[in-house]
């Protein structure tokens, strides 16, 4: 039976594995240049928390987020991401993250969730619109990058 609940220090570097391969589901695996020394520094200091499915001790499924601030709507859950292994797939596990977020926030006293999902990924947004959810098309992202890709020769 699979277990949901938050993350425990030695289990980060699964976490950031699931990173890694959702990034390739993505078509950007380049893309994660963070190492599991920032994601342990970063832990540490309550910059983000993770839900994670646990089948065997083993991390099978994330829910990463943070809590953040709408000048608009207040108090904030931002997820950052959310993946399942493709072989774990189908078994509600996705549904138990998701809901445990929708908890959370709820518990954080959190006016929003807030979260991203990739134009093409129309399995996700069927997922994500069983909870009603809006879907904004019209806002573009925009960031600056600090950090270059780590060079892996």
């Amino acid at each position: 039976m699979t277990e949901i609940r938050k993350v425990y220090r030695h289990e980060l570097s699964q976490v950031l594995d699931l990173v890694k391969q959702l990034a390739l589901f993505e078509k950007a695996p380049q893309e994660v240049t963070v190492t599991l020394e920032e994601y342990e520094r970063d832990f540490e200091d309550n910059t983000f928390d993770v839900f994670v499915a646990i089948d065997k001790e083993k991390v099978i499924g994330i829910a990463l987020f943070y809590i953040g601030y709408s000048t608009w709507k207040g108090k904030m859950l931002y997820l950052d991401d959310f993946f399942v292994l493709p072989e774990y797939r189908n078994q509600q596990i996705g549904k138990k993250l998701f809901d445990t977020i929708i908890q959370e926030a709820k518990e954080q006293q959190c006016n929003l969730i807030k979260w991203q999902v990739l134009d093409w990924n129309t399995e996700a947004q069927r997922f994500y619109e069983r909870y009603n959810a809006l879907i904004e098309k019209e806002w573009w992202n925009g960031k600056i990058l600090f950090v270059q890709p780590h060079n892996k020769s």
